[in-house]
């Protein structure tokens, strides 16, 4: 009897030390902040607009580059009007819409490189 007791008691202390482990670890990352600061919903579903916005964006930009085709619904400007910080203005630093995400997901962004009021140095000119 004294054994069996031992043995529950054995397993009722893994188990517990796994939870403790498993909570620990999932709030070792902290998540990206996901606040909406606009706009009343998305363009597509949440869970479609996570795995496909690259895509989009990416469709967006030969449409408007490649075929002069400027719509509004996947546009960069449009993504910013709504994501972006009441505070800031921005969806970039620390807690930005877009900045978090991709650090979380460690995922290199370099939209904003071109695609930004504080653009550094000047603006490209087009040939004459």
């Amino acid at each position: 009897m004294l054994r069996f007791a031992t043995a529950v008691l054995v397993v009722a202390l893994a188990v517990a030390g796994l939870a403790v482990a498993h909570e620990n670890q999932a709030t070792r990352v902290p998540l990206p902040a996901m606040k909406i600061e606009r706009g009343e919903t998305c363009v597509a579903p949440t869970g479609e607009m996570r795995r496909n916005h690259m895509k989009f964006l990416l469709h967006q930009r030969d449409q408007t580059v490649h075929e002069g085709l400027r719509e509004r619904r996947f546009s960069l400007k449009n993504c910013v009007d709504c994501h972006a910080s009441r505070k800031t203005g921005s969806v970039l630093g620390k807690d930005g819409f877009c900045a978090s995400c991709h650090a979380y997901a460690s995922v290199q962004i370099d939209c904003f490189e071109c695609h930004t009021p504080q653009r550094q140095g000047e603006p490209a000119k087009a040939p004459k």
